[in-house]
């Protein structure tokens, strides 16, 4: 992999990873979220740009840094543009101490069989160079799961491993999400699917190469235990998926070994109209408690 430094940093995993990748479905309410109504801005250019100067805000707080942050998954707009003058990922790397990935899915397909597959991504490859020259350490890709139907949970789990072959042939760390989606009936049977699957597929990996794996806080405690424990996860990494930041840290401290990817959860309770002060100690706050929940297990 790219940095033994960043590996080291990962693997110990003391602290958690900041999602600061919402895309373009997601940018109106990540943004009325924050303050900021759709009245305020005119076109994408003007609301990704929005969007970049709230990231931007919260990778220049104080409390964002590598003590209790150890990465950040940024949005491909994010990764062109610049904090502070300098390129994106160098900034949170190299001024921050938190490890850089990239959010490299295209969306999703409609549902079958239970499940949403990402779309193609034929662009991929070129992708993943801009990634490498940029600094960027690893990448995640996002499908989801809304039934307990093995069939779906399978070619699911599959397509994710089979990109994650090309983003590690390109010297990138792959995060892996097969997001479960949390309000569904039969949460704990989809679980059971998911990580028979995931482990079905670990065993045919080429025993050199490692993967990490960003899934939905399950309804059983260590639900994943032997995912995290195995020698060719780096790590296992939680998504908020749509719970509290309380209720998310609640959980999440119940997963030995898991750590936090929270994206909503995080920036619960910033506002645009915040001041400085105002600003950076809600964040600090909200990274402190996601933080104590990361390295409770």
């Amino acid at each position: 992999m790219s940095n033994s430094a960043q590996t080291d940093l990962i693997a110990k995993g003391q602290g958690f990873i900041a999602a600061l990748d919402q895309s373009g479905g997601s940018t109106p309410k990540a943004l009325r979220l924050y303050g900021v109504e759709e009245d305020a801005y005119n076109g994408d250019e003007e609301m990704f740009g929005m969007i970049h100067a709230m990231r931007a805000r919260i990778a220049q707080s104080p409390a964002f840094n590598g003590d209790k942050v150890v990465g950040a998954i940024l949005f491909e707009r994010t990764m062109d543009g610049e904090i502070d003058g300098i390129p994106a990922a160098q900034y949170i790397w190299e001024k921050r101490g938190v490890v850089p990935f990239l959010k490299v899915d295209k969306g999703l397909e409609a549902e079958e069989n239970g499940v949403q597959l990402m779309k193609p991504m034929p662009d991929l490859d070129d992708l993943l160079d801009r990634a490498n020259a940029a600094g960027i350490y690893g990448t995640k890709m996002r499908s989801v799961i809304s039934a307990a139907n093995a069939e779906g949970v399978k070619a699911n789990v599959a397509q994710q491993f089979e990109v994650a072959k090309q983003i590690i042939a390109k010297g990138l760390m792959p995060i892996i999400e097969p997001e479960v989606t949390i309000t569904i009936a039969d949460k704990a049977e989809t679980e059971d699917l998911v990580r028979d699957a995931i482990l079905a597929e670990l065993d045919a990996l080429d025993d050199n190469l490692q993967i990490m794996l960003k899934l939905s806080l399950p309804t059983n405690a260590n639900q994943y235990k032997a995912l995290v424990d195995h020698p060719q996860v780096l790590k296992v990494v939680a998504l908020s998926g749509g719970y509290s930041r309380e209720e998310a840290n609640g959980l999440l401290a119940q997963n030995t070994g898991m750590i936090a990817s929270f994206s909503r959860a995080l920036t619960e309770g910033l506002s645009a109209q915040q001041t400085e002060d105002e600003f950076n100690a809600v964040i600090a706050d909200s990274i402190d408690g996601i933080y104590q929940a990361s390295i409770a297990g």
